[in-house]
């Protein structure tokens, strides 16, 4: 498909009322044109549109919003520069842009974790949360990455507690407890963690520890036993 084409497409798609609905409901509010499409219906197009980073750098450039998340879909992190990254972040102004960028491309790239730890000490609320959501995801990009990688984390986790900001704390959140479902060793640090961040004065460190605490102590928390070669080892990887 060409650029245009896409275009078409989500102006096909388009449907005016959801761009309020998405924005009360959701919280999802761009200073971007947006169509009001479902992240779901993307997602459709996206499978219908394949692989092409260069199509997906030219949809970015229009500056439509849902164009801008079909990037984060199509690009191949491989082929997308340490620039584009850096640029690319500092125009994110929703969750839901963060959040696609995050999981579906730059989990994947090779400087997922240089990102991680560079966007989380920026004070912009978006690019703060890009970094602590590339601290969530991680995991599921390298499932055979070692612990040590999750509890580098937790120093940031801790500091960034403290930010009461809504997508920021909730970030921190996220990050907690998907970590602490990487494996039952982790999930007692994320515990250990939680519990420090509670003593925090803050009351998004409080709604963090509570809210992590709950799931992470939970008798029914699906532990996932990665990396499989150690905690699976008759298992293959």
């Amino acid at each position: 498909m060409t650029k245009e084409e896409v275009i078409l497409a989500l102006e096909k798609l388009a449907n005016p009322e959801k761009v309020a609905f998405k924005a009360g409901k959701f919280g999802v509010k761009t200073s971007h044109r947006t169509f009001g499409i479902y992240h779901k219906d993307l997602k459709i197009l996206a499978k219908e549109i394949g692989k092409s980073t260069a199509l997906g750098i030219a949809l970015f450039d229009t500056e439509i919003y849902e164009a801008r998340i079909l990037c984060s879909k199509i690009c191949n992190p491989s082929e997308v520069s340490e620039d584009l990254l850096d640029s690319w972040v500092e125009t994110f102004d929703t969750w839901e842009i963060c959040d696609s960028f995050c999981m579906e491309l730059i989990k994947f790239h090779e400087l997922a974790l240089t990102k991680a730890f560079e966007w989380s000490s920026r004070e912009e609320e978006f690019v703060k949360r890009a970094g602590l959501v590339l601290m969530a995801v991680y995991g599921f990009a390298d499932k055979n990455a070692e612990n040590s990688v999750f509890e580098s984390f937790f120093p940031v986790l801790l500091r960034e507690a403290k930010d009461n900001r809504n997508f920021v704390k909730k970030a921190v959140n996220w990050a907690i407890r998907q970590i602490g479902k990487r494996n039952q060793d982790l999930r007692k640090s994320a515990i250990a963690l939680a519990e420090e961040i509670a003593l925090l004065e803050e009351r998004s460190a409080k709604w963090i520890a509570k809210d992590a605490l709950k799931e992470l102590q939970g008798e029914k928390l699906n532990v996932l036993d990665y990396p499989r070669a150690i905690y699976r080892p008759k298992l293959k990887t």
